[in-house]
């Protein structure tokens, strides 16, 4: 399979305290034979002992892995990480990938404290000027991964994608709206009056009711971008709380807020009407992607999501992925407009070094790191090699960003490729970096794709939210003395809020029934949000 390659970006659950207790108590292994076991994730085309790119490293800084494979099946990769953990039988080194499993910030902290992960601050002083370059450009970069005892035990991917910064987009099919003479919605009312045409007035010309207004997938929450005409709906993913906004000096939580159940009514009459797809709260991202590319015919008319080609095929026969266009943040009753934003910022631990490692390990390994953060280093790391996946620019070739001077090129390669670690080798990726690579202006093409991005997060960007409402959970580092109970009520109120208003839209509620909204609330308190609020508010402080 041939496909462009864009940067758009990618259990056990107990743990024995006895054998945590031996496991940080752990010597260097002495039966590696030299080599750094590591851990990491390896897809179905080729292996990792036999990756290209293992290879330049290994030869580069003299190092001799033995990997230790898992899949890109988070729960089965988290799942053996955390055995490999509790069994005390874990490797020298972890090299993982953010959006298949990786270390959380509490697990951070307690491996930390317990010397099974090793603190990388002194080696990254000594032997890592890149990476001391980068911390020094993006500061909160180095914020973001120093524990609160000052230790750095975990690095994390700096990722200023900026279409990705916008998660929640809602793409339209312009093709329909020429159809119908109708001109992009700005307004919720508007979005209506479009849905409504959509639904009604055949704009696929196949003489059948059969179009689908809008949709979308329980992985990007279609609610996000119709929320944000009435109260800021804040980033949300498994690896973080509820959303949470701050209201002062207060944290509090948007899914309790009037705005809020405002913003469900609005939501429940679109699903009444038949002009929201009630799948959309539940269905997983194939079978959004199996109606986008429906065989029968095109019956998609809008859907909430990061991107385009998550819904519809690039390059699509009958050319169906180039109908669809950003439609910007519209404007609620009161005039609200904003959109949800995510932050640069990662919490998770892609790569660590564990108390089995020698000195002589930590010091090749943190090299390695060092490198994958330069811009050779992440080109080959993450991309593949010059020729195959990229080539330097040349004259008369245009930047992402025109203002910039363009500095590569990516290209069509064969994905099948075993040549580069991608996703695990991707630590790097700052806006300035992003955005001078070249990029074709036929933003319709599968190699202009990322323009097509950047030019419909444009539309987007005047309506970030202001700084003082936005609570930056990526920033927190947890109590461990509390984190048992923290994380308990996150995800007691966060599977509650995902039912209860997946249940008022579809009408098992009525959000317009004060009884049955006060229910909610009362069992938000019940479910320990007051207390939960609290411990956020002690962490936010702590910052």
């Amino acid at each position: 399979m041939k496909h462009s390659i864009i940067r758009v970006v990618a259990a056990a659950t107990a743990v024995a305290t006895t054998a945590l207790a031996l496991s940080a108590c752990t010597s260097p292994s002495d039966d590696d034979n030299g080599k750094l076991v590591a851990f990491g994730p390896q897809g179905d085309n080729g292996s990792l002992a036999d990756n290209l790119f293992t290879q330049q490293v290994e030869k580069k800084f003299d190092i001799d892995f033995d990997w230790q494979t898992t899949t890109y099946d988070g729960s089965v990769a988290g799942e053996k990480r955390q055995v490999s953990l509790a069994s005390g039988d874990y490797p020298d080194a972890y090299f993982l990938v953010p959006w298949v499993d990786a270390f959380s910030r509490s697990e951070i902290l307690k491996y930390g404290q317990q010397g099974v992960l090793v603190p990388l601050d002194d080696l990254i002083d000594e032997y890592a000027p890149a990476l001391k370059e980068r911390f020094e450009e993006k500061p909160d970069w180095k914020e973001s991964v120093t524990a609160p005892d000052g230790h750095i035990y975990a690095i994390t991917q700096w990722s200023e994608c900026f279409h990705c910064s916008y998660p929640s987009k809602l793409w339209m099919n312009t093709t329909w709206l020429d159809k119908l003479g109708l001109a992009q919605p700005t307004t919720t009312e508007e979005l209506r009056d479009v849905l409504r045409a959509f639904k009604e007035n055949d704009p696929n010309g196949n003489g059948v009711q059969d179009e689908v207004a809008l949709s979308g997938s329980s992985t990007q929450p279609i609610i996000n971008y119709l929320m944000n005409a009435f109260t800021y709906a804040p980033y949300t993913s498994p690896s973080t709380p509820p959303g949470l906004v701050m209201d002062g000096d207060d944290v509090t939580l948007a899914a309790a807020s009037d705005g809020w159940r405002e913003g469900l009514k609005y939501i429940t009459s679109l699903a009444d009407e038949g002009l929201l797809d009630k799948a959309a709260f539940t269905q997983n991202a194939e079978a959004l992607k199996a109606l986008g590319d429906n065989a029968d015919a095109e019956v998609l008319g809008a859907a909430v999501d990061l991107h385009p080609y998550d819904f519809v095929t690039a390059d699509s026969p009958d050319g169906r992925d180039k109908n669809y266009d950003a439609v910007a943040p519209v404007a609620g009753p009161d005039g609200t407009q904003l959109a949800t934003w995510r932050s640069p910022v990662n919490p998770l631990g892609m790569f660590a070094l564990t108390n089995k490692s020698t000195e002589e390990e930590r010091i090749k390994a943190i090299k390695v790191i060092d490198y994958l953060v330069t811009d050779e280093g992440d080109r080959l790391g993450a991309m593949g090699p010059e020729g195959e996946a990229w080539v330097p620019a040349e004259a008369g070739d245009v930047a992402l960003d025109p203002e910039l001077e363009p500095t590569f090129k990516p290209l069509t390669y064969d994905e099948t490729s075993n040549a580069s670690w991608r996703s695990m080798g991707q630590y790097w990726d700052s806006l300035e970096y992003r955005n001078a690579q070249v990029v074709p202006e036929d933003v319709y093409s599968p190699s202009g794709y990322e323009r097509r991005l950047l030019n419909a997060t444009l539309e987007y960007d005047p309506f970030k939210p202001d700084e003082s409402i936005l609570f930056p959970v990526e920033k927190l580092w947890p109590d461990l003395d509390s984190a048992a109970e923290l994380a308990d009520l996150q995800t007691n109120i966060t599977n509650y809020v995902t039912q209860a208003q997946a249940e008022f839209v579809t009408g098992q509620r009525d959000v317009n029934d004060d009884a049955a909204w006060d229910a909610y609330l009362s069992d938000l308190d019940g479910l320990g949000l007051p207390r939960y609020l609290e411990m956020m508010k002690k962490l936010y402080d702590a910052i």
